[in-house]
């Protein structure tokens, strides 16, 4: 049986494991970026973080989990999707989030941090 629900902690520790990720705080949420294109939000309140995706992956998501997953926006080519952190398993939710990152940064950076490298460290943390 697979756990469902990631801790805040859990998820910041994951962001803190891509490259050259930044930090923006608001007086609501964080915002994360790679080299100056956002890919992510977290809100403490709701628990909940908004990831960037591409259109289809954003309908996949929402039409087949609408308990996890809802639109955040669209922009750009892109849809965001908020995710609840409560309701989603820490695999899937490493893979979401690469995406995001994976989806914003360039390409010579992906391509020195692939996700089994990712999947690695989280292993042995």
């Amino acid at each position: 049986m697979i756990d469902v629900g990631v801790p805040s902690g859990q998820f910041l520790r994951l962001i803190d494991k891509l490259a050259e990720v930044d930090r923006a705080q608001a007086r609501d949420w964080t915002s994360f970026s790679v080299r100056g294109k956002r890919f992510g939000y977290y809100w403490p309140r709701t628990e909940t973080v908004g990831l960037k995706q591409t259109l289809s992956e954003q309908l996949a998501l929402v039409s087949e989990r609408p308990d996890v997953f809802e639109v955040q926006f669209t922009a750009g080519g892109f849809g965001w999707v908020v995710v609840y952190l409560a309701k989603i398993d820490a695999e899937e939710l490493t893979e979401l989030v690469y995406e995001a990152w994976r989806l914003s940064a360039p390409e010579q950076l992906v391509e020195e941090h692939p996700l089994a490298r990712l999947k690695r460290s989280i292993k042995r943390a």
